[in-house]
């Protein structure tokens, strides 16, 4: 939602007001937030600057991508280097808009590298990140993680016309994977997902990185590798589009796709986590979340999300 400039002197005191009210409602036990003091508090930051400024890819499609033809918004809050809502859609991107509306902030959008941002220490550059990463013990040590908001198995893709149906036929053979993401290190068995058991279906996979998806996924039709390991939706999009390939039957695991927001934060973070989760709870229970899920994927993944329990991951916020 997009609001007009402050004006500072007549409406400084309701803003701090509304700062105070929102924060002591999200963490009443945390001093932070009870003073509402945006210096000190993430929660009261991003509401009195008024905006959300959310990671992005913009060419990972239909997670999230740009909007061609879309014009900037009107009066914006966003800073000069951030893209507004308009020009930026996916599922990714939507559920991050229903969020900002959720806190009455404007969205706005920031893109680097996917590895650069898992890695944490943002430097307030942004202050979440929907970007289809998955809950996995390794990134909670940079990253506070938040509800999930959709759950995905992950899944291998292989040539249209290729007699393999198990993913057992491909141990030994190129396998290709985003560099630094789950399916990489579920190959190199070294992935780790609170609260689940992995079963290793590949043995000595000759793994082969790509920056994202879509170049490793093309390779597989070419022929230059046997197989991709991808999230399902991200597979199944490229078929969609041409792409000659199919999807084994077996996943090799599923992921809680979640928000993430940096651990190396200068301000209490407690507030902010617990109104971001519970922001996207709320989605959940409306069914506004399977819908969106719907509509960008043709699959309802929205809910096995809704029925995580987020205790069981053990994420303390200070």
């Amino acid at each position: 939602m997009i609001q007009p400039p402050r004006r500072v002197h007549a409406i400084a005191s309701a803003i701090a007001c509304l700062v105070l009210v929102a924060a002591c409602s999200s963490s009443a036990s945390s001093p932070a937030a009870a003073s509402g003091d945006p210096s000190r508090d993430k929660l009261a930051q991003v509401l009195a600057r008024g905006t959300l400024v959310l990671w992005t890819d913009t060419a990972y499609p239909p997670q999230s991508f740009a909007v061609d033809g879309a014009t900037r918004s009107p009066g914006t809050r966003c800073a000069p280097n951030q893209l507004t809502g308009p020009e930026v859609s996916g599922y990714d991107a939507e559920t991050g808009k229903l969020v900002a509306a959720a806190l009455g902030v404007e969205p706005c959008f920031i893109t680097t590298p996917f590895d650069a941002m898992i890695a944490g220490s943002w430097g307030d550059r942004f202050d979440v990140a929907w970007g289809s990463g998955a809950i996995t013990s390794s990134r909670l040590e940079k990253l506070y993680v938040t509800q999930p908001y959709y759950s995905t198995p992950a899944s291998f893709f292989v040539k249209a016309d290729s007699t393999i149906t198990d993913p057992r036929q491909l141990s030994g053979k190129q396998i290709g994977a985003c560099a630094g993401c789950t399916h990489e290190l579920y190959l190199r068995r070294t992935l780790e997902l609170p609260g689940a058991k992995l079963d290793w279906l590949v043995d000595d996979p000759k793994i082969v990185t790509y920056n994202n998806e879509p170049p490793g996924l093309a390779a597989v039709e070419s022929g230059d590798i046997d197989a991709f390991l991808c999230s399902e939706p991200v597979g199944l999009a490229a078929i969609k589009d041409g792409v000659k390939l199919k999807k084994l039957d077996t996943p090799a695991f599923y992921t809680q796709k979640t928000g993430y927001i940096d651990r190396d934060l200068a301000l209490a973070p407690a507030a902010f986590v617990d109104r971001i989760s519970a922001a996207i709870r709320d989605l959940e229970a409306k069914g506004t979340l399977k819908d969106l899920s719907i509509k960008f994927f043709g699959t309802d993944y929205a809910t096995p999300a809704a029925q995580f329990d987020l205790a069981k991951v053990g994420q303390m916020v200070p």
